[in-house]
């Protein structure tokens, strides 16, 4: 059976992996010319996450890329008091496996991880898909699948070519999200230095093995932003606007703008369908199902989607009418979940008073200081994302005896 995968960053290559496991033939189409190092923010892996990525066989290297933030400065806008909070404390009350990693580092782990396996096109992307599964594509000639996953983002191509606009299904939380690469000048390794005031939040992190560090910049907007999502300038223009004169560090950070070698910038949206799925076609990820980029644990439920997806179909032996339904099924008490989470979050990390602000800097300090079991029970009480991201089950999915088993690497796939 081929099934076609568009997107190679997180939830593309695990599906790809698991599906190869039970004997699907896999191609993976990306729109990049290469595997994606695109810059990007760090990203956490909760214990399900991390459960699945040792059964793949790369959490070794998965832990060997871990960012090791433990620390993290507080900075109040309009105090002069910085507030000291040990991270290590509170990841461990979040969770009992937990990993902060670089996006692209993640991205680069899962593909190593069924390269040899798959077959992967770089620098094309899909056109159009029919009924029947034939699928066009910009540059490769026709081709025919019997499944096509979006495996392609918050701004899937797929989703857009089965479903229609993305307006249709996205809800603005009312916040932004910008993040740009700059020089570790301050030779940051494991430490967030955070400033926080009314309706904008900002930190900035490296990590030694980075060389170079990350700004991530959130801000809240009650209107939707004039911008298109091709047009960095005025992206850039935006986030100077939306921080400007918080604090002379900020400054600093801001005037890498035009330097940056990698920027990004979005809204925090969340996708809203009542259904993933539309004959041979089906969504993984934040294609389907994105509770919002930077605050609602996308990338573990993206790693445990694609897992599922893989498992439904073999135990339906691919048959797709009862597989996807099955995924949806067994994803949709997640995906409420995370939508839950991330809303809490945005609350939690852009507060609207200064009331917000001393309370997010007090209450860190106060988890860090309490020793583990009290700061365990506080976080999981006050916060919704502990008790998703630890609570979320996977089933076992053996291999399916069925099932058409692998393909030689590099043949083609129809």
């Amino acid at each position: 059976m081929r099934i076609l995968v568009s997107g190679a960053s997180v939830a593309g290559p695990v599906l790809a992996y698991w599906l190869t496991r039970h004997g699907f033939l896999v191609t993976v189409v990306e729109r990049a010319p290469n595997p994606r190092r695109t810059g990007g923010h760090a990203v956490d892996l909760f214990r399900p996450a991390m459960d699945i990525s040792e059964k793949m066989g790369v959490l070794p290297r998965v832990e060997e890329r871990a960012t090791g933030t433990s620390r993290m400065t507080v900075h109040q806008e309009r105090s002069r008091r910085p507030v000291p909070v040990d991270l290590s404390k509170i990841f461990g009350a979040t969770s009992d496996r937990h990993v902060e990693i670089m996006r692209d580092d993640l991205s680069e782990i899962y593909y190593g991880a069924a390269r040899d396996d798959v077959e992967y096109i770089f620098d094309d992307s899909i056109t159009a898909i029919s009924p029947d599964g034939e699928v066009l594509f910009e540059n490769a000639p026709p081709r025919r699948f019997d499944l096509v996953v979006g495996a392609d983002g918050l701004h899937s191509n797929v989703r857009r070519l089965t479903f229609g606009d993305e307006s249709r299904f996205s809800s603005f939380t009312g916040a932004y999200l910008g993040v740009l690469t700059l020089p570790n000048v301050s030779g940051l390794d494991g430490e967030l230095l955070m400033h926080v005031g009314v309706g904008r939040t900002v930190g900035m992190y490296g990590a030694r093995h980075l060389g170079d560090a990350r700004a991530l910049f959130l801000f809240r907007s009650e209107r939707e932003l004039d911008y298109h999502h091709h047009d960095v300038p005025r992206q850039k223009a935006l986030l100077r606007r939306a921080f400007d004169g918080m604090h002379p560090d900020v400054d600093r950070w801001l005037n890498e703008l035009d330097r940056t070698p990698a920027f990004y910038f979005d809204s925090i949206t969340q996708l809203r369908m009542d259904t993933w799925s539309w004959g041979r076609v089906t969504l993984v990820g934040d294609a389907g199902y994105c509770p919002g980029p930077a605050v609602g644990g996308s990338t573990s439920l993206a790693v445990v989607g694609a897992c599922v997806l893989a498992g439904e179909l073999a135990r339906a032996d691919g048959d797709h009418e009862r597989a996807f339904p099955a995924y949806e099924r067994a994803m949709a008490e997640h995906v409420r979940g995370s939508r839950e989470s991330a809303l809490s979050a945005v609350k939690t990390l852009i507060p609207i008073s200064r009331l917000g602000v001393r309370g997010l800097a007090q209450g860190a300090r106060l988890i860090s200081a309490l020793p583990a079991g009290p700061s365990r029970a506080l976080l999981r009480r006050t916060t919704r994302s502990a008790r998703l991201h630890n609570s979320m089950t996977i089933d076992d999915y053996p291999p399916s005896p069925t099932a058409s088993r692998g393909r030689t690497p590099g043949s083609p796939a129809a």
